[in-house]
């Protein structure tokens, strides 16, 4: 029974109301900063050179080498957080964007769970933790940078300096942002509509993006003949050809993408177009086998997935404000923010591809950006104005409706309603007063028995006194 009596007493305890962080000493904040810092960079080296070894050990006539994969694995980090390399003096620019997501998704956990442990409630003091792995990413890069020098796979020092740093910078400010109360404070200071409008246009970002997933996923469910045909018999070569192309996916749905849009991508001589098609090599990775050899006229029938996505988005901001003008300024916010995101992604899946047939891969991310916002903002406002309130707006008060100030007026301003409404209740107030003053006068007068003196022009009448200092005429007497 005392034990049972100690447990209950255990769990009925209060809990404390310490947050976490207070109370850590200086060398217990240096731990977790260290461990902020050293985290993502010793797991993400580790998750590379795992695949790395994976592919060695499944390759056919491969020689395995523990210090060669490590040796290896710095490049390949490198390739993770998009720098480009050299291989043997020919540039590599287009890289997987599947190992970017999962080391910024890292970076952003990390950041999250420092902040946490350090009690940060605010921006200022999650600050140590954004530079802390900032400075070690950027730091890091540079090093697998200099100590490349001289292999066959080399990276510009200064690149690989800065875009690992910038990487883990966003990444890292983003972990943070819920711990801090970020989101709370922006949404404190932003204009609601257009709040409202950067929800919308995250929501058309994440439909068109699905929109091409699906288009990728068919195209290559039909194609699936070809397809299996790159394959080789061998186990490791096509394992080897099958992880190339799941590293890759995130760049084939964004070519998906702007192909579904409009504006197509390119590869090399080869460019496919929504409304054009230019024939060329392509190279033999199952990623690609889906790719058309000719121009099919039902094509532009897919411009309906984003035409449906712009109705998406102003359907979703019908609500968003009584007047249509302010609605459509919401759909306006949610294209831009479909440009943004269709200009970065553009951008980082593509890049330079050796000095052949093949390079380079890339999309157009000018006229793709501003194709994708007319794709949003044009259906969307249609949607948003025909399906939301059209209410007239409510007529100005009656005690101002007289006033001068409303007469022509279509809104009512609520300053010019306030200045009106103080106008007209100092004109009664004067108009009370100057009657009270008119009856006191009134009274007095009753009272000292004064009487309003006769006019000038008035007629005396025979019946009435003369007063007693007026003598008679004469014709009188």
């Amino acid at each position: 029974m005392r034990i049972m009596d100690l447990l209950t007493d255990a769990r009925e305890e209060p809990v404390s109301d310490l947050e976490p962080g207070v109370g850590l000493s200086g060398a217990a904040r240096v731990r977790v900063l260290l461990a902020a810092a050293l985290g993502p960079l010793v797991t993400g080296y580790a998750a590379v050179a795992a695949v790395l070894t994976l592919v060695a050990l499944t390759a056919d006539r491969a020689v395995f080498s523990g210090t060669g994969v490590l040796l290896a694995a710095g490049p390949g980090w490198l390739a993770a957080h998009q720098v480009r390399l050299g291989l043997g003096g020919h540039p590599l620019g287009v890289l997987p964007l599947l190992p970017t997501l999962g080391v910024t998704l890292l970076a952003a956990r990390t950041a999250a769970g420092a902040a946490q442990r350090l009690g940060c409630r605010s921006a200022r003091e999650a600050l140590p933790v954004l530079l802390t792995i900032t400075t070690a990413h950027a730091v890091f890069g540079l090093v697998v940078a200099l100590g490349a020098q001289g292999s066959p796979v080399t990276a510009n020092p200064l690149v690989a300096f800065a875009v690992p740093g910038l990487l883990a910078a966003a990444a890292a400010f983003v972990g943070v942002t819920r711990s801090c109360g970020l989101p709370d404070v922006v949404a404190e200071r932003l204009d609601p509509l257009a709040l409202r409008g950067l929800r919308a246009g995250a929501l058309g970002f994440a439909v068109l993006v699905a929109c091409g997933a699906v288009v990728f996923t068919v195209a290559t469910a039909v194609s699936w003949a070809t397809v299996s045909d790159i394959y080789e018999p061998a186990f490791g070569t096509s394992f080897g050809l099958f992880l190339l192309s799941v590293l890759y996916l995130p760049n084939a749905v964004a070519a998906s993408l702007s192909f579904v849009t409009g504006p197509g991508f390119s590869i090399g001589d080869l460019n496919v177009g929504m409304f054009g098609y230019r024939g060329g090599a392509v190279p033999g990775v199952p990623l690609l086998g889906g790719l058309p050899d000719h121009h099919a006229a039902w094509w532009p029938a897919l411009l309906v997935l984003p035409a449906a996505t712009g109705a998406l988005v102003g359907w979703s901001l019908r609500k968003a404000d009584a007047d249509p003008a302010q609605r459509i300024r919401a759909v306006a916010v949610a294209g831009a923010v479909v440009a943004l995101g269709c200009v970065l992604l553009g951008t980082l899946s593509g890049g330079r591809l050796g000095d052949g047939p093949f390079d380079p891969v890339s999309v157009p991310v000018g006229v793709a950006s501003v194709v994708a916002f007319c794709w949003i903002v044009i259906p969307g406002s249609f949607v948003a104005f025909f399906t939301g309130e059209h209410e007239p707006p409510a007529p100005p008060p009656e005690a101002l409706e007289d006033n001068e100030a409303f007469e022509d007026a279509d809104d009512v301003d609520a300053e010019a309603a306030a200045e009106a409404v103080e106008e007209l209740e100092a004109s009664e107030e004067d108009d009370e007063e100057a009657a009270e003053d008119a009856e006191f006068e009134a009274e007095a007068d009753a009272e000292l028995g004064l009487e309003d003196e006769p006019a000038e022009d008035e007629a005396v009448t025979g019946g009435t006194e003369t007063c007693g200092d007026v003598e008679p005429d004469e014709t009188d007497r």
